[in-house]
Formats: C-alpha cells, structure tokens, sequence
C-alpha cells in the first residue's frame, strides 16, 4: 500500500487504524483461542471473565520459538535447492531464490517425530500450551517488528524512506529487506509459519487420541486436507514469488504478523475443535465432503497451472486448444482461456471450496469452526477488488476489453 502521496489529513487517518490493528489483530487470535479451549467454540460476548483466561506469555515459550524460527532459518539458509529468480524490481534488477521448503519440511517432521518417539517432547504439546504460545507469538512478532524497521530503513528506497516511523512499523520500511542473501520477507511468508501450522495440527490429532483412545475420520479427513495444502504450497514453491505479497508489499508488522501469529493461530482451529468433538457427522457425510475438497483443490492447482504455464509459454496448449488472450499496450497477456476464461479468479473460487471443506467435518452444531472460510471470503473478494482496481489503473481500455470477454470476477454465473 503507498501511502506517501496522500494528503496530510489521510495518513493521519491511515496512522489511525495502523495503531487499531495492532490492538485489534492480536485481541482477535487471543479471542480465538480462549473460546475453542475454555467455551467450546461457542460465540461468546467477551466479559471480564473470559478475558481473565487469557494466559500470559512466558520467557521460557519465547525462548523456544525464537530456537524454533532459528532452526527454520538455518534449513532455509543452509539446505540445497533450486534457485530461480522473482518478479523484476522497479529498478530492473531480480532477486534470486533458493526453493528448500519441501526439504525443510521433510527434515522438520522427522525431528518433530524423534523427538516425540523418544519421549523427549510429548506430542501433545502445543496443544496442552495453545493459550501461552499465542500470547507469546504476539509479544515477539510485535517486539521484533520495531527491530525490523529499523533495519529495514537502511535498506528502503527514496519512495520508501518518506514513510513516517509508524508505516514504516505496520507497513514496512523495505520491500525485500534481506541479510546477504536471505530474504526475510520471503523466509517469514512460509517457513515458521505454514510448517508449525502442520505440527499444531499433528499435536492436535495426538490429544484426540489421548482423550479419546483413536483418531476420529473427521480429524484423519481435515488433517490429511492440510498436509496436502502445505506439501502442494511446496511443491510449487517458486509461485510464492509471484503473489502480491511478495511483488508489491513492504514487508512490516502486518505482513509478519499475518505470517508468523494468523497463520498457525486460526487455521489449525478445525483440528482444535474436533479434539473434542470427535465425530460431528456420520462417517458416510464425510464422502461428500472429502469430494468438494478435492474439486476445490483440484480447481486451485489446475487453474494456478493454466496460468503458470501461459506465463512461461503463452503458445501452450489449453484444454487441448491454442490459447487466446488480449495484449496490452505495455505488451501484457491477459489470458481468456480455459479456466481464466470462466472467472477472473476462478483458482480464489478452488481455494475457498477447499477451505470449505476443512469447516465442513466440524458439522453445524457451533459457527466459529466457519471462522476460516468466513474470513477467507472477504479476504478474497477484498483481494479481487484491489487487484482489479490495480489493473485497471494499469491496462486502461484493455483491462475494460478484458472485464467484458470475462465478465465474472470469481464464482461464474454469481460474483
């Protein structure tokens, strides 16, 4: 978001709601996981009686997750991989990244399982510290964003460095803010983030067994989703580099935050919620379930293919048929074929009924395990909204020739 050509009076207004949101963000985590653990996921007004159940943050879990983000970095830093370059910079230039998630992963699940085998960790872990390690994953993402700042002024570019020091917090100072070669930004969107979601799903599926002596289908069925949505986010990796994240966004407190604290804190809480509901449906409602989250995935994959493999190669067939597309004056491909000839964003649609599917197995006794693909509706209409407004500002007449060829922005024949 640029910021520095607004009006005085504006980015007051934006400074404004930057200090909301660093209430607001944390609060809505804390909120979470009070009520999945202490009020059984039901949808309660917050007294002072619930907010006394919040557990402080502690020096030792503070300790442990920066130990834990230390080793992330060293897989990211120190384990082979492929090394493509990003998008190009403003001045020209293209950063080169090293693709090891998958390895990372691998090698994480390994000594994840060691350590459990050999009585070490019990693997119940973060399930028995939930409350503690939110709190302490907010105190530390909120600290160690001051520190990201500063360092990331030395790095910022003219436009950059006329952002005031609190949009420089929240927003961030730099781009792509980096150590030698090590991209934080880039390690930050993936690594602790997406692989300790996978544990807390794994420690989650252990205290059900606990509890109930077996793993429920239900709890088998939205984990076995999950793992598939980490192992497909790495296996395509070098995609990453090509989200807005990554190609526009300074890199501050609500990109850190949004990867290191929202990410592991909601979306496991479908797991959460089914250690102590191990069967909300009849095991034969889970088929239809388990069929819409594989059309929602196998629609998000093909899709993101399609366009993957058009932007490497715009000659390649598509369903069998020579693209079409429309070409900009800048020299832009908009492709309308295939799937991007249905809906704009039909791979956001693929996502969602994916996601769908996860809050599905919960059944329809409580509205909170819905907290994701609620969330995750506005986050992509919003999504759409901006990329569209960005496009149009960018193409003109040709993204006006394209809204007409391709009418639907994202569920076809609706939205």
């Amino acid at each position: 978001m640029d910021v520095s050509g607004m009006s005085l009076g504006r980015r007051r207004a934006f400074d404004a709601a930057f200090v909301l949101m660093l209430l607001g963000l944390p609060i809505t985590t804390e909120y979470l996981a009070i009520a999945f653990v202490h009020y059984d996921a039901a949808l309660v007004w917050p007294d002072a009686g619930f907010w006394s159940r919040i557990e402080a943050p502690s020096w030792r879990c503070a300790g442990l997750y920066v130990l834990w983000v230390a080793f992330q970095a060293a897989l990211f830093h120190g384990l082979p991989g492929r090394t493509v370059e990003g998008a190009p910079l403003p001045d020209g230039r293209r950063l080169e990244y090293r693709l090891n998630g998958l390895a990372a992963f691998g090698i994480t699940l390994a000594v994840a399982a060691l350590g459990v085998a050999s009585g070490l960790v019990p693997a119940s872990l973060l399930y028995d510290h939930l409350g503690e390690l939110v709190s302490t994953m907010n105190v530390v993402v909120l600290v160690g964003a001051i520190g990201l700042a500063v360092f990331a002024r030395t790095q910022a570019d003219a436009s950059e460095r006329r952002l005031n020091w609190i949009e420089a917090y929240t927003l961030g100072a730099c781009r792509n803010p980096r150590i030698g070669r090590f991209d934080l930004k880039f390690f930050c969107e993936s690594r602790p983030s997406m692989i300790l979601w996978i544990l807390i799903d794994l420690s989650f599926a252990a205290k059900q067994i606990e509890l109930h002596g077996r793993l429920s289908p239900a709890m088998g069925l939205v984990v076995a989703f999950q793992l598939l949505y980490l192992v497909d986010y790495f296996w395509f990796e070098d995609a990453i580099l090509t989200t807005w994240d990554i190609k526009h966004e300074g890199f501050g407190f609500i990109l850190a935050w949004g990867c290191m604290v929202w990410i592991p804190a909601s979306y496991a809480l479908q797991p959460l919620y089914l250690v102590g509901h191990p069967d909300p449906l009849p095991t034969l409602a889970l088929v239809p379930i388990g069929l819409l989250g594989l059309v929602g995935f196998l629609l998000f994959r093909t899709s993101n293919l399609q366009k993957h493999r058009f932007s490497s190669d715009p000659m390649a067939p598509i369903w069998g048929e020579k693209p079409e597309f429309i070409r900009t004056e800048q020299g832009r491909l908009l492709l309308v074929s295939g799937w991007w000839g249905i809906a704009r964003h039909v791979n956001y649609l693929g996502d969602w009924l994916f996601g769908l599917a996860w809050s599905l197995t919960c059944g329809f006794g409580r509205v909170l395990p819905y907290f994701y693909p609620i969330y995750f509706a506005i986050l992509l209409v919003h999504r759409e909204w901006r990329d569209a407004r960005h496009c149009a500002r960018k193409y003109g007449a040709d993204w006006r020739r394209y809204t007409e060829r391709v009418r639907w922005r994202i569920v076809p024949g609706l939205y």
